[in-house]
């Protein structure tokens, strides 16, 4: 209401400055990179659109067609993500993550001015907020500034939310998709895993480690062993995210050399994960991987903006500022006992998704 469409972001660039947001499954952020004498500015500018914002259809409707344009461009033409798609909605029978966060087409047109309204009135207020300030100044110096321009926002009514629980899994879920687009096959397997906040949690940090054991790099033992030693694929690799407010994810993933068929693949992959099973891992590769992923974390903090946006982060699921602070403490801890035991309990086929992506040589119609 106090300024004309785009000049946020207008008065941002004029005073050297960047802007971006971006929506997770869990939360939306909005940043800035600004000059420590614009800091009050632009506090002042994100209070001010955090009540006072005004949403018409002469605004909205160009930005549907960005959504819209960016769901095209990142998913509708990728068929990567088109599977990711599938996988999500397979592995999550009940969970909210079985959704993807864009939305879907359908839902992104059919969406109307008052959905976004209401939206907007529901979450957008102090008491529904976390505010992360990284950078030359003081918690002193900055506490003033919050209390003036965020104080004065009046707060939403209590929020109730409603998570749904996800049901027990009985039965393992294959989805196999071609398309024209592809030029390199694939196959991944997704196992449904607990994170730092939900389910077993003690198995979050053990989880980490292994995901570097096994497919943190070059050296990690599925890269070593499929596209190195065995030559049957050209990338294999791992990843998991343990920061999800709800059930995670731990997926492998790998690519055929010509020749090499996708049941090759998947029968290389599950080999190790049945010698983790039975063996476990070293005390080598559990020492390599915690230094692997210290260092990461370390060097990540040589950027201000990246560690504001990981705090920012782990603070919107409900995480604490100790939390990230002893994860350097807490990964050195992890031992090779809980890397096995976590491994089994996550590697349960019926668990899973197991992904295939091949060509579809038929002409589409």
């Amino acid at each position: 209401k106090t300024r004309a469409p785009g000049e946020f972001s207008k008065i941002v660039a004029e005073n050297g400055g960047q802007e971006n947001a971006f929506t997770s499954y869990d939360y939306t952020a909005y940043h800035q990179t600004i000059a420590r004498e614009h800091l009050e500015m632009v506090m002042e500018m994100e209070a001010d659109r955090m009540t006072n914002l005004t949403l018409t259809d002469e605004i909205i409707e160009p930005e549907r067609q960005v959504v819209r344009e960016e769901r095209r461009s990142r998913t509708d033409n990728n068929p990567a993500a088109i599977l990711g798609e599938h996988v999500s909605e397979a592995l999550y029978r009940n969970y909210p993550y079985r959704r993807p966060i864009i939305g879907y087409d359908h839902e992104i047109v059919a969406m109307t001015r008052q959905n976004i309204i209401d939206f907007y009135k529901r979450w957008y207020a102090p008491n529904n907020a976390i505010l992360v300030v990284a950078g030359d100044i003081t918690a002193k110096e900055l506490k003033p500034l919050a209390e003036k321009y965020y104080g004065a926002v009046p707060a939403a009514a209590p929020i109730t939310r409603a998570r749904p629980a996800e049901p027990p899994q009985e039965a393992a879920r294959i989805v196999a998709m071609q398309h024209t687009q592809v030029r390199q096959p694939s196959w991944r397997r997704s196992y449904l895993a607990p994170s730092y906040l939900y389910g077993e949690t003690q198995h979050g940090y053990a989880l980490q480690v292994l995901t570097e054991i096994l497919g943190g790099g070059g050296t990690s033992r599925i890269y070593r062993k499929l596209v190195i030693d065995d030559r049957k694929a050209v990338s294999a690799g791992s990843y998991y995210d343990a920061d999800s407010l709800g059930p995670s994810s731990f997926t492998l993933y790998g690519s055929p050399r010509p020749g090499v068929t996708l049941p090759e693949i998947e029968q290389a992959v599950d080999a190790e994960l049945d010698r983790i099973a039975k063996d476990g891992v070293t005390a080598n590769e559990v020492a390599r991987a915690k230094k692997r992923l210290v260092a990461s974390a370390v060097f990540a903090r040589d950027s201000f903006t990246t560690g504001a946006r990981t705090l920012g982060a782990a603070l919107a699921v409900g995480r604490k500022v100790a939390d990230v602070e002893a994860w350097p403490d807490r990964i050195a801890a992890v031992t090779a006992e809980e890397i096995q035991a976590a491994a089994k309990y996550v590697f349960v086929k019926k668990h899973s998704v197991t992904a295939f992506l091949v060509e579809d040589k038929e002409t589409p119609e």
